[in-house]
């Protein structure tokens, strides 16, 4: 399947696995480009720009196929060493980049200049555009299903996506909500040249996380996530546990006079612990909806072949017959 998303990035289905805390390493990273997508190390899991360096290196020496880094630039009073952290992108020679958060302008031209790809992740159409402007080469579009920060406007993908089509040049990916062929072939129609999948990425077996996390994501319904610090205005979608219950709660008492030190302890530090050891209550972590609709934990490769013959079959066989149906009236 070609649009234009695999003409862009080099790959050879319209897959890309988002970039999140702490399950982007090269482990997860190779093995999706080596089925085909689009692997993503997440940039600032990695401590220093020399960390970072050292696992793009390690990440090259599993696959020969494209594969990129996420680099989300926080509102942070000590900012990460951000121009460290492109200097090794650069030198490590990746050719595709997802930024996230604020306006990542600063950083095109030392990407850009050496032939590097850039997609800035985006919540809203406004800020699609303002990404298109600035030279982004592509955007992905988060919609409010989405596990993690789907931002403040609660708009989903099946409005999300069709205004983004209306509105945009550039090509985008859908993002939030995706896990099978009937998301790729949905996205497909409402004007998306591909997807992006973080949850489903993480429940497979290559994803270099703890087998709790994995169990609790295929036994996860569509209700069983939760937004909190949504007073904060810096909403989060996760997976409930009883840290994420005692944030609510938290947020019920204290309402608009809440801080962000009053949930530190929940929110702060613990994705290590979370993902590393599965200790699964001690505080939250981003999982979108789409948990209701995973229930198994294939390699990335059995997963990406899975999603592609199942988009072919609904479009050959399912769409097909429905228009030879109407035009055989």
């Amino acid at each position: 399947m070609k649009t234009r998303i695999t003409e862009l990035l080099g790959i050879a289905h319209p897959i890309i696995q988002g970039g999140m805390h702490y399950v982007g390493f090269a482990e997860l990273a190779a093995a999706v480009s080596n089925a085909g997508g689009l692997g993503i190390i997440t940039g600032l899991t990695q401590k220093t720009p020399a960390d970072l360096g050292n696992e793009i290196a390690r990440c090259k020496d599993m696959t020969d196929k494209p594969f990129g880094v996420n680099l989300t630039f926080l509102p942070t009073v000590t900012s990460p060493d951000y121009p460290g952290y492109v200097r090794a992108i650069v030198d490590g020679g990746v050719t595709v980049v997802e930024t996230a958060g604020r306006n990542p302008q600063e950083v095109l031209p030392p990407l850009q200049d050496t032939g590097i790809k850039v997609i800035h992740k985006c919540t809203s159409v406004r800020h699609s555009l303002k990404a298109q402007s600035i030279g982004c080469d592509a955007v992905s579009v988060d919609g409010f299903e989405c596990g993690g920060h789907p931002g403040e406007d609660d708009i989903p993908n099946m409005i999300l996506l069709p205004r983004a089509a209306d509105e945009l040049e550039i090509p985008f990916i859908a993002s939030g909500g995706q896990a099978d062929g009937r998301s790729l072939v949905a996205s497909l129609a409402l004007g998306a040249e591909g997807i992006n999948m973080g949850t489903r990425f993480i429940a497979t077996q290559e994803a270099p996380v703890h087998e709790n996390v994995k169990r609790a994501i295929v036994a996860a319904s569509e209700l069983d996530t939760r937004l909190i610090m949504r007073p904060l205005r810096n909403t989060e979608r996760v997976l409930t546990n009883a840290a994420v219950e005692r944030i609510l709660e938290k947020e019920r008492e204290l309402n608009s006079n809440i801080q962000f030190e009053d949930i530190v302890e929940e929110v702060a530090g613990v994705y290590p612990r979370i993902m590393k050891e599965g200790d699964m209550d001690v505080g939250a972590w981003s999982c979108g909806m789409v948990a209701g609709l995973i229930h198994d934990l294939p390699t990335c490769r059995e997963l990406i072949d899975r999603i592609m013959s199942e988009a072919e079959t609904i479009i050959d066989t399912r769409l097909h017959d429905l228009l030879s149906a109407s035009s055989a009236v």
